[in-house]
């Protein structure tokens, strides 16, 4: 039998193209025909349903992402699309082929994931790993179905009790130890490199300098956010003291950014993070260089040097610091985006700030999840771990 993912008549592709076209500001263009060849026509109509009912294009996003994964998969493990609802045994099925036990698969080789499966994910760009994947991609995916499920009308078997109990065991099977989202925090110290190594004058050197320590300075803001930005987001304010204990000393220019819907605020927010000094003036410097006066803040740039109209992708924003870190002489595999979010807590760590205060610019709802970079720093710095030196 033959698993590879099939190819649907090109006029159906074409319409589905269309329709994902009209989500541009959530899928980002060079996704939208990989889509339209995964998806039905039922999903496509689900994603514009969800896109009119004011779903954040985060979660959007992810649901379009999965949702892709889901029918590819299922097209390769059984030879049809994804059937609405799915049964229980599709859903323990997506579990046994995804969370496994690398010993067990040692000894017996159809455990996992089949081999021709893989190779039909492999094909389609949408499986890089060869080992079991993570509990939490798992996770995500499992709630993703659940979601669109529901979205549609139907109820799903999604609180089985016997999915939930081969959730928990393979999860325990196929146990591997938690990595970060960034292996490496960006630190002070490496946002002063990535800033040298984007020293030049060239507009993309501007940007991209603007867009770091932006990103840096504003508590660290998550990808998606610092792709999403709009210069109506942007507030000027006074000028603050450099010293805070000097209030009529030197003053420093302040910009304070609206957040509007983030992964941790609604639209409604009032929510804001402060931008002082140096951060202010890379990010002026650059709306003036750009022309920008409204619209997306952080914009592509083509490889003659023009400022293009639409927005960059939080996977841009990723890939210009990869690049910076490469040209700053360091190693781009172990750090992403995300170390700029878990660098400023490690370095507010490093300096003393209280938490909370520290909490307050990088807008993190979860103490535990702050703490987690916060006190890695604290611990390295502490006298705990030097009782015998």
């Amino acid at each position: 039998m033959d698993l590879r993912l099939p190819k649907p008549a090109s006029d159906a592709k074409l319409r589905r193209a269309e329709v994902l076209d009209a989500l541009d500001s959530v899928l980002p263009f060079d996704r939208r025909d990989f889509l339209a060849e995964l998806l039905t026509d039922d999903d496509v109509a689900t994603l514009r349903h969800l896109a009119k009912e004011g779903i954040g294009d985060n979660s959007l996003r992810a649901l379009a992402s999965d949702l892709g994964y889901l029918e590819a998969w299922c097209q390769a493990s059984t030879g049809e699309p994804l059937p609405w609802p799915a049964p229980e045994a599709l859903l323990l099925k997506f579990v046994a082929h995804h969370l496994w036990d690398r010993a067990r698969r040692e000894t017996d080789p159809a455990h996992g994931m089949p081999g021709d499966v893989t190779v039909a994910l492999k094909e389609a760009g949408l499986l890089r790993a060869d080992g079991p994947h993570a509990p939490s991609t798992v996770r995500r995916r499992l709630s993703s179905w659940s979601t669109l499920t529901k979205w549609r009308g139907l109820k799903g078997n999604f609180n089985a009790p016997g999915l939930q109990s081969a959730v928990k065991l393979a999860v325990r099977a196929s146990a591997r130890p938690r990595g970060r989202k960034s292996k490496k925090a960006v630190t002070a110290d490496i946002l002063s490199a990535l800033l040298t190594a984007c020293a030049g004058n060239r507009l993309v050197d501007v940007r991209d300098r603007a867009l770091l320590i932006t990103a840096f300075a504003s508590g660290g803001r998550r990808r998606s956010e610092i792709a999403s930005l709009r210069f109506e987001q942007i507030v000027e304010e006074e000028p603050v003291p450099a010293d805070p204990k000097a209030p009529d000393g030197d003053k420093l220019p302040c910009l304070s950014i609206r957040l509007g819907r983030t992964k941790t605020t609604q639209a409604d927010s009032d929510a804001f993070v402060l931008l002082v000094g140096r951060p202010v003036l890379a990010l002026k410097g650059w709306l003036e260089r750009a022309g920008i006066s409204e619209g997306a803040v952080f914009r592509g740039i083509d490889r003659w040097g023009n400022l293009e109209k639409r927005a960059l992708t939080p996977q841009a924003v990723n890939l210009i610091l990869k690049r910076r870190i490469a040209e700053a002489g360091l190693d781009p595999q172990a750090f992403s985006a995300h170390g700029l979010r878990s660098g400023y807590l490690t370095e507010t760590a490093r300096r003393g700030i209280p938490l909370p205060e520290a909490m307050q610019q990088s807008q993190h709802r979860s103490v535990q999840q702050a703490s987690t970079y916060y006190n890695d720093a604290e611990r390295t710095l502490g006298r705990a771990a030097r009782l015998i030196v």
